[in-house]
């Protein structure tokens, strides 16, 4: 009796187990089955057999509820059709995983280096003292500059360079420091160094600051220590005997200042005389000392800890100085030597790029790369590099397996006096031919030590030489107010303890036409603004279509925003004593930016005859002539103005570099290709 109870009972569950059930719990109509205690362990055991044991009947025609309990569930989930698609899908997210992983590594290995900070758009570089007055005492200073960082987000830039604010006395636009650690009073406070830094930084914007590692002010204490011998202060500055005649001095050898004359000068503490490569309160730090190599980089690590993005170290090829002061060859030989006293009247073999000076600048760059760690935070490092070659000029860009600067400032331009097509190609071509390959490079117009760009060439050469810049391959580099073309001053009394002619280009900068050109709401200006302020003014430029400045903006957001610029190819297609004609492309683009250059007169020129294959009409992107609303152009008879440049556009798979003919006029930086199937560049090209 006690055996047929059992197995009843279990012949009741497992048909249950059998029932459809759409519900979250057994169906309520279903008794548990409590353990009887007169049933034996045959019994129990019988029980769990009949649930799960090969003599029952499969479930057939019912589908799997919510709930079931567990004994139910293996016997479904054994089931082929639900083991199958499990096994599949397993394999199939084991598969796709990989082939993500596979997929990104693949991308990781055939992408291009990313442009860097210093590479992705413009440097913007500024003249503190003349840029904008924020407490009225006639000189620029860092609450200006902060002022006004939504005017210079405006123009696209990426990167600020500032020049020298340094505690320091006047001379030589206060390059000759008393305090590397400290900001001029002039200036302002470290506390608004601070704030100013990081303004730059919540902008997205970098900073880059000056630093002049060749010599100090006189009034530095490491000098004043050194002209009274005091501990290992005594060899920090390069110090000689000096022989006296009739009250003269007779200096140790024929080296000349930059300025002229000796540049020796005899100090009556020391009784020595001490080597001055500029100006006698500007003496040379002597760097064959390793404690004074030692202080410099503190200097450096001051700066980065505080945030700094980057350094253009100056007149770096000045460092060293040959050991045994020999006398340096005179240019004219039959000159009187006692009449040589112009800097370009001797060779300088023995004061400039001598040997080790290199490994100095390297040592630079390896403290900045101390600080370049942290991802995203790279610190830049350019170099000044006013160099008798290009050979030379391009060395700072370092070894194949030793990086020096990033880049040397290329201020070929800046210099230009005279503007032809065949000077601008000839500029161009050498820096590209003889810059190593991966460097990057970059382009100047104008700067603090030569002419404004508009005294120099012309005001009608303003929007060309601008539309070359933007369009050339690497980085823009602008010195602030030629956005505006302001042009250089002509005041003469500068009141100011310089040569005047180096005064001419720092004018303060002209923001409106309001008193002193909305620069400073103050009695007087450090410089007197320009008499052109009325019109040539940031606030009037703003409001006109046609102006410099809008030119300026419409370039710079080109420059941004097309690969065709910042990574393409650059191909010198034509030149000659008018214009220049080359191209923007890049692998997988099928369009090509034409950039035709006048740097001479009026002129017809006709693109059909270069043999180019161009089509007969090509699109206008960008003019620099305000009058004209041509869409198209007629490449068979190009009309040119004077000083007229223009960004023509065309569609085409026929790059030039990839011709043969042109292979010798085409480079480019860091080779790319450009996928349009998946947005994306790729170096296996």
């Amino acid at each position: 009796m006690t055996e047929d109870k059992g197995k009843t009972d279990s012949l009741r569950l497992s048909m249950k187990g059998c029932r459809t059930n759409n519900g979250f719990v057994q169906n309520e109509d279903t008794p548990e089955l409590d353990p009887d205690p007169s049933s034996s362990a045959n019994d129990l055991q019988h029980q769990a057999l009949s649930i799960a044991g090969p003599e029952e009947p499969a479930c057939q025609g019912v589908q799997p509820y919510a709930g079931m309990p567990k004994e139910v569930l293996f016997q479904f989930s054994g089931q082929a059709r639900y083991r199958v698609p499990r096994e599949i899908l397993f394999w199939l997210t084991i598969v796709a995983v990989l082939l993500l992983i596979g997929v990104t590594v693949a991308i990781i290995a055939i992408s291009p280096k990313c442009l860097d900070w210093w590479q992705a758009g413009p440097m913007y570089q500024i003249y503190p003292r003349s840029f904008k007055d924020s407490d009225k005492d006639g000189n620029g200073d860092l609450r200006g500059i902060q002022d006004k960082l939504d005017y210079i987000s405006a123009l696209n830039i990426k990167t600020i360079w500032i020049t020298s604010f340094y505690k320091s006395s006047l001379k030589d636009f206060r390059y000759g420091i008393e305090d590397f650690q400290e900001i001029d009073p002039i200036f302002g406070t470290m506390k608004d160094f601070e704030n100013l830094l990081a303004a730059i930084h919540d902008k997205g914007l970098k900073l880059v600051m000056d630093f002049i590692p060749n010599h100090t002010s006189d009034k530095h204490p490491w000098f004043e220590m050194s002209r009274t011998r005091t501990g290992k202060y005594t060899d920090y500055y390069i110090w000689h005997d000096c022989a006296h005649e009739n009250g003269l001095t007779i200096p140790p050898n024929n080296w000349l200042s930059v300025y002229g004359n000796s540049s020796w000068h005899f100090d009556e503490v020391r009784k020595q005389c001490y080597y001055h490569q500029f100006t006698k309160e500007q003496p040379d730090l002597n760097f064959r000392n390793p404690d004074v190599q030692e202080e410099i980089k503190e200097i450096i690590q001051f700066w980065l800890s505080k945030g700094v993005d980057g350094f253009r170290f100056d007149a770096v090829k000045f460092l060293l100085e040959a050991k045994d002061l020999r006398d340096e060859i005179q240019v004219n030989k039959s000159q009187n030597p006692d009449t040589v006293v112009g800097y370009s009247e001797l060779y300088h073999d023995f004061t400039a790029t001598q040997v080790g000076m290199h490994d100095i600048v390297r040592s630079f760059r390896q403290t900045m790369d101390e600080y370049s760690r942290e991802p995203g935070r790279y610190r830049f490092m350019g170099t000044e590099a006013y160099e008798d070659s290009i050979d030379r000029t391009m060395m700072y860009y370092g070894l194949s397996f030793i990086q020096e600067a990033d880049f040397p400032l290329n201020n070929y331009f800046s210099n230009l006096h005279t503007l032809s097509g065949s000077t601008v190609h000839d500029i161009i071509l050498s820096w590209m031919e003889n810059m190593p390959e991966g460097k990057w490079p970059n382009w100047m117009i104008g700067g603090p030590d030569s002419a404004r760009l508009t005294s120099r060439l012309g005001k009608q050469y303003v929007n060309t030489m601008h539309m070359l810049l933007f369009t050339l391959p690497g980085t823009p580099i602008t010195y602030y107010g030629e956005e505006i073309g302001m042009r250089d001053i002509l005041a003469t009394d500068l009141n100011e303890n310089y040569d005047s002619s180096t005064l001419f280009s720092k004018s303060p900068m002209q923001w409106d036409n309001s008193s002193n050109a909305g620069f400073s709401e103050g009695n007087h200006t450090w410089l007197p603004t320009n008499s052109d302020y009325h019109t040539v003014n940031v606030q009037v430029q703003e409001t006109q279509p046609s102006s410099a400045l809008k030119l300026y903006q419409d370039l710079s957001l080109l420059h941004a925003n097309e690969l065709l610029i910042s990574r393409g190819w650059f191909c010198l297609l034509s030149n000659d004593s008018n214009s220049v004609v080359y191209t923007r492309e890049l692998d997988g683009i099928d369009r090509v930016f034409l950039v035709v250059l006048n740097f001479g007169d009026s002129t017809l020129l006709n693109l059909q005859d270069m043999n180019l294959g161009l089509p007969t009409k090509l699109r206008v992107r960008l003019s620099t002539n305000p009058a004209s609303t041509r869409g198209e152009v007629d490449t068979g008879g190009l009309s040119l103005e004077q000083g007229e440049g223009l960004i023509l556009e065309y569609n085409t798979n026929n790059l030039f570099h990839q011709l043969t003919a042109f292979r010798d006029k085409c480079f480019v930086s860091n080779r790319a290709c450009y996928s349009s199937a998946f947005n994306i560049l790729y170096s296996v090209c």
